[in-house]
């Protein structure tokens, strides 16, 4: 299985070149992407499945950089892409669904749009909207039947006297740590999408490694990884992480 959550558009700047999410337009981003999962969807076996963690944006209207965030360093911008063509200043672009049908159309079957509610979401200071408090992850699968293991991943019913089913929303906090300045990859969120998509002892591939929270849980669950990072200092980190983490106590913060 693989499970990642790639760079979003036109919200961070990682500082290297031709990186993933700085395109120009937003149909390139999208293209990328399909190009990179393409290659994901090859090495999948035919039972294999892709759990896709991505956010939406706005459009910049017309703004060029973005100031620092005293709450998050990490949104400081020095360059902010146009609007795209089509949409207007202010609007949602709609990036999850997007890229979803590109994936949808290259190949992939589209299994399940996931609400991954965050209760402590991030202020905003918008008066012309609510605040957003959700992304979405989506379940694709390589084949038309595939591994899921859906008792691994049951949830209680409200009178607690039985286990259903999980349903399309997850509540789950987002998670920071020391050695960045940004929300990394919630534990909680991997912990659900391995056990419904890798049984123990599989492979778990993330080619968007980042600092390594899925190599993590994955020592956790006992499943083994394959991380693709283009950052050395991120890569650095994720090794660290992952060579710290107690495999018995799973995801306690880390740095």
């Amino acid at each position: 299985m693989c499970v990642t959550s790639p760079p979003y558009w036109g919200l961070r700047d990682y500082e290297y070149e031709n990186q993933i999410g700085a395109e120009t337009k937003v149909e390139d981003y999208v293209a990328d992407l399909v190009s990179v999962f393409r290659q994901v969807r090859r090495t999948l076996r035919d039972d294999g499945t892709l759990w896709l963690n991505i956010g939406d944006a706005y459009t910049s209207g017309g703004r060029t950089t973005r100031a620092p965030d005293k709450k998050n360093a990490g949104r400081a911008m020095t360059y902010r892409p146009d609007t795209p063509n089509g949409l207007k200043p202010k609007d949602l672009i709609g990036l999850p669904w997007r890229l979803a049908f590109a994936l949808q159309a290259d190949g992939w079957y589209l299994r399940s749009d996931i609400i991954w509610h965050k209760p402590n979401c991030q202020p905003e200071s918008v008066k012309d909207r609510p605040t957003r408090s959700h992304e979405y992850v989506f379940l694709f699968s390589k084949s038309e039947q595939y591994h899921f293991a859906s008792e691994n991943v049951q949830e209680d019913a409200v009178t607690g006297a039985y286990r259903k089913n999980r349903r399309t929303v997850w509540n789950i906090n987002t998670e920071g740590f020391k050695g960045a300045h940004f929300a990394v990859f919630p534990p909680k969120l991997v912990e659900l999408c391995i056990l419904a998509g890798a049984p123990q002892g599989a492979s778990v591939l993330d080619p968007f490694f980042g600092t390594g929270t899925v190599g993590i849980v994955s020592k956790y669950l006992q499943r083994k990884c394959v991380g693709i990072e283009m950052k050395p200092e991120f890569a650095n980190l994720a090794i660290q992480r992952i060579e710290v983490s107690d495999p018995k106590a799973c995801w306690l913060p880390l740095f």
